[in-house]
């Protein structure tokens, strides 16, 4: 125990060197976005002599409207996000956006007209702005235009949306045998492109604000549906200057330059953010034991757990707490990793002596045997979602362990946020419940993308319902978990390798029957179909060139693999069945 001890003060001692040692900060910079002019797809003659415009989905923009020769007066225009009864809602619940302007018009002019700007989301120096050539943007699908002499055509009422300028929509794609599932994807899909509008990640319309850990969910389903990468980088540049207050979100700075790093292979870019996040380890918090430790501001207000406060699961707040602890450790492997990339030997030997240590403590300290469950703490009995997810999701869980787990965490079902949701399904495909995954993720009630979906809506929200959070955000591409989680899991394409030159596929059926899509990365799209048929299962793949493939195929059969009908080598791993030689270009598996 000795020995132990006088290895943890050194290697802490020289961590805290490395962090504290002068940084160099990239330069600040906003990805580039456009305005893009759109027609209505329908438009209504109401009963009162109004006209309502559905543009099909909420976007980030404002109104153009042309008004034929010799038309003259003023006209209503009313901005909505929500429909009621067949009407724009004036009087939506919270912080969901509705707008009413008067605009008088000018015959054979094309006038833009937008609400006011918004206080709070142009609150310098907090908020991102947008160009003020472009005029006020704001979330909407439906307009109400009422005084409008005349018929209204298509023509009459564009929308001006902003989106990023590289935004690519066939760059990715998502099918398989359950629409619903499809369904979700597209939701997901389409928020991260409707909230790119500022060119940097923000947390919705209501602030406007990057936060940590919802850029790190952002980047994760940005990168699985568009090919772009500076606006991730935009984003981590713009909190390294500006950080905000909650614990956890400092060591997502450290999970997004990993994820960059995954992402692009681009060691030069990986160098010159390495030293400044070496400071969102958490390190300044590590008592004499070797615990991120909590005073009594941080666990009454930093420790965040998850959000809002009703989506913590009863979590008990305690000095040595397990998701932060947790959050902690994964943090330092990652910096490991990333130290010995870039030949920082000595660092990286001091990151991963220190992993090995307290990944050993942490299950000691806190996991509850015979319960398959975590503790929130040290002194807490108690047993939360989150104390058990986020080790789970973070692979802090031993393997003998983890099944347990994950059936505790499936039997609790979904008792978190939507941010909190990326880690639980997260952790449960990675445990090999991903048909748990896919259950939570379609469930009937207000606690799924189900809800979602069904709701109508076109663009994620910040919240599982109005009443979890009553001033959520409709535009919240936190909540957008699926559109990363299933290209991932149930098309199983990750990179095994940073930049992608190999790519690890393996797909997870989770109960569906087929599932085919494309997946983007900075070498070109990987396409992926599978199928099952009978006792068999095929797969057929499309590489971009300069990739080769890790292939897992789900263990059924006899577990013999053919490609076009030509044997392959093979061998067991746990659940799966891997082909022994990395493959490339395209072809076709055959698992009997």
């Amino acid at each position: 125990m000795t020995m132990i001890a006088c290895g943890t003060r050194t290697v802490m001692r020289l961590i805290g060197v490395l962090w504290m040692m002068v940084v160099m900060v990239p330069p600040l910079g906003a990805a580039p976005t456009h305005v893009v002019s759109e027609e209505p797809v329908s438009v209504e003659k109401l009963g009162d002599g109004g006209w309502l415009v559905d543009f099909g989905k909420v976007t980030f923009g404002n109104l153009q409207i042309a008004a034929p020769e010799g038309m003259s007066g003023v006209v209503e225009v009313r901005f909505g996000e929500a429909l009621k009864d067949g009407r724009v809602d004036r009087k939506p619940p919270g912080t969901v956006r509705y707008a009413e302007v008067r605009q008088h018009l000018i015959g054979g002019q094309s006038l833009r007209v937008a609400p006011p700007a918004d206080a709070r989301n142009t609150k310098q120096p907090e908020a991102i702005l947008t160009p003020p050539e472009w005029g006020v943007l704001f979330p909407f699908r439906w307009v109400e235009l009422h005084g409008w002499k005349g018929d209204l055509t298509l023509q009459n009422v564009l929308r001006n949306s902003v989106f990023l300028e590289s935004w690519n929509d066939e760059a990715a794609s998502f099918e398989c045998s359950d629409p619903l599932i499809q369904r979700i994807w597209g939701l997901c899909r389409d928020s991260i492109k409707a909230t790119s509008f500022a060119g940097i990640y923000v947390d919705g319309d209501r602030e406007r604000i990057p936060y940590e850990a919802d850029a790190y969910l952002n980047q994760l389903s940005h990168y699985a549906t568009d090919t772009d990468v500076e606006m991730a980088r935009d984003t981590f540049d713009h909190l390294l200057r500006h950080p905000t207050w909650p614990s956890e979100w400092g060591p997502h700075m450290v999970f997004m330059a990993y994820a960059d790093w995954m992402h692009t292979g681009d060691r030069e870019g990986l160098a010159q953010r390495y030293e400044a996040v070496k400071s969102k380890l958490l390190m300044e918090r590590v008592g004499p034991d070797g615990w991120v430790t909590s005073n009594e501001k941080q666990r009454s207000w930093n420790d965040i757990v998850d959000w809002p406060q009703g989506e913590r699961d009863g979590f008990e707040h305690r000095e040595v707490n397990t998701v932060v602890n947790a959050f902690h450790l994964r943090a330092v492997q990652l910096m490991g990793e990333m130290a010995r990339a870039l030949g920082k030997e000595q660092e990286a030997m001091a990151y991963e002596s220190r992993f090995e240590e307290r990944k050993q403590a942490f299950q000691e300290a806190f996991f509850l045997h015979g319960r398959g469950a975590y503790r929130d703490g040290v002194g807490s009995n108690h047993a939360s979602l989150h104390a058990s997810m986020f080790p789970l999701a973070f692979g802090l869980v031993p393997e003998s362990e983890q099944d347990a787990v994950a059936e505790m965490l499936v039997d609790r079902g979904m008792k978190c946020s939507v941010y909190g949701a990326q880690y639980l399904l997260e952790g449960l495909f990675q445990a090999g419940r991903g048909d748990a995954g896919l259950g939570l993720m379609t469930a009937k009630g207000d606690r799924s993308w189900r809800h979602m979906v069904e709701s109508g809506t076109t663009v994620t929200w910040e919240a599982w319902d109005q009443k979890y959070k009553p001033n959520q955000d409709w535009n919240h591409a936190w909540g957008a978990a699926p559109a990363n989680l299933l290209p991932r899991f149930i098309l199983g394409v990750e990179p095994a390798e940073p930049g992608w030159s190999v790519v690890r596929m393996a797909p997870v059926p989770c109960g569906l029957n087929e599932a085919k899509g494309k997946v983007p990365t900075p070498r070109g799209p990987v396409e992926v179909h599978w199928k099952k048929t009978g006792t068999s299962y095929g797969l057929k793949f499309s590489l971009p060139e300069g990739m080769k493939a890790r292939v897992l195929l789900p263990y059924r059969g006899s577990g013999k693999v053919s490609k076009e009908e030509v044997p392959l080598p093979t061998r067991r791993e746990g659940k799966w069945i891997r082909v022994v030689p990395e493959q490339e270009g395209a072809g076709t598996l055959l698992l009997r």
